[in-house]
């Protein structure tokens, strides 16, 4: 719960932070998800996250999402920045029942490296 009211006063008072996270730091936060997937348009054990910053949740049509994902993105969530940093504090707490066992990112600023990575990670 700690967590979640630092992400949500981090959300509120530095917003601007996810513009100017550091892609090339983001490159490296990467590495802990790049077991799972990928920022090519290619599935692995998860979705693709290309092209995630702007997509609507669970929509990758090669890919099975868990019945949770499926159901959470059923009123037509979009992948927003905030949306981002808020499920990579605590995955399994923003979708009960995600297949994704990764627990969490811990720190605000890797958070913000990873989303600025994620907008563009080709030219990283």
């Amino acid at each position: 719960m700690k967590q979640l009211l630092t992400l949500a006063a981090f959300l509120c008072l530095a917003a601007p932070a996810f513009a100017e996270g550091d892609a090339v730091a983001g490159k490296v936060v990467f590495k802990k998800c790049a077991p799972c997937h990928s920022t090519e348009p290619v599935n692995r054990v998860g979705p693709t996250l290309a092209g995630i910053v702007g997509r609507p949740v669970a929509t990758i049509e090669d890919y099975t999402y868990s019945p949770a994902m499926r159901a959470f993105g059923e009123d037509g969530k979009i992948w927003s920045e905030a949306q981002i940093a808020e499920y990579l504090m605590s995955p399994k707490a923003m979708v009960p029942g995600t297949r994704m066992t990764f627990a969490g990112l811990r720190k605000i600023e890797d958070i913000a490296n990873l989303i600025a990575y994620l907008r563009a990670p080709a030219g990283y």
